[in-house]
């Protein structure tokens, strides 16, 4: 369950309103999604969140769908359900087939056991990885 409501769009202040055109003129869609209507609450919130989200998610050196996979990756490690969910179905937009997805998850497992395997033993860095 929702800590705050999850705002219809009737709700909306003008401010947030203003971000959710921008969400569905961006993305081409009418879908607003819970986690922005969540965010409504605050405008500001909102619109710092989607601003830096524009930037990060937009076009730049790596490909959209890595930058998704990225993402689904460290919400799977940080077990954030509902970034799993939405990040899942759009790397699928992307691309991604249910043999990238079980690599993925593959590799997101293999991380966090050398990981936690690295930190238990403390392991110092080697001097050839240093930058």
């Amino acid at each position: 369950m929702a800590t705050r409501a999850l705002l219809t769009d009737e709700e909306l202040s003008p401010e947030a309103q203003a971000v959710f055109d921008d969400i569905r003129a961006t993305r081409g869609s009418d879908f607003v999604n819970n986690f922005w209507r969540a965010l409504a609450h605050d405008p500001a919130l909102l619109r710092a969140t989607w601003e830096r989200l524009k930037v990060v998610m937009g076009p730049g050196a790596l490909d959209p769908l890595v930058k998704e996979m990225v993402y689904l990756a460290v919400s799977v490690a940080n077990a954030c359900e509902y970034c799993t969910h939405s990040h899942t179905a759009a790397a699928r937009a992307k691309g991604m087939d249910d043999a990238m997805h079980g690599e993925l998850l593959a590799v997101i497992g293999m991380a966090s056991q050398t990981n936690a395997l690295a930190n238990a033993l403390q392991v110092p860095v080697d001097e050839a990885f240093r930058a």
